[in-house]
């Protein structure tokens, strides 16, 4: 039962996370300027992150723990965040938002296999197996069909 939750959350968030391409795409539009729409974005995501923080935290996150935490982790995902975010606001109103997903839902997929096998950002080593390796191979071809005419 948690697992079905789990996968429920999952796909919600991918849900959000078109919708939210969607929504920043067309303020990127109208300020013809993509990369205004991701400070917008993050300057949002800061804001309802510190407010969910502040009413569902636990604790107080203590002093020593922010010296444990190497200086380039409180940016590299700020800038990969900018940069993937501003090519999907940028490529939406050229493919679609339709194809542009998919695309970037495959660039993810190619991306977390290669980094799960190698255990790559210290994440856990996940094996290649066939069925990974088909279903891969399975979405691979959904894009080629979302992406033909």
């Amino acid at each position: 039962m948690k697992l079905i939750i789990l996968y429920i959350l999952a796909f919600t968030g991918g849900i959000f996370l078109a919708i939210q391409a969607g929504f920043n795409t067309q303020l990127g539009s109208i300020l013809k300027q993509p990369v205004a729409a991701v400070i917008s974005t993050s300057i949002s995501s800061a804001f309802f992150g510190g407010l969910l923080l502040v009413f569902t935290s636990k604790g107080h996150i203590q002093l020593n723990t922010f010296e444990q935490v190497p200086w380039y982790l409180w940016f590299l995902g700020g800038v990969f965040s900018m940069i993937g975010i501003s090519l999907y606001f940028y490529t939406i109103p050229k493919l679609g938002i339709s194809k542009m997903i998919a695309l970037g839902l495959c660039g993810q997929l190619i991306f977390s296999l290669i980094a799960g096998k190698f255990g790559w950002l210290n994440l856990p080593v996940e094996p290649l197996t066939t069925k990974r390796l088909a279903g891969a191979f399975a979405m691979l071809i959904g894009i080629l069909l979302i992406n033909s005419k």
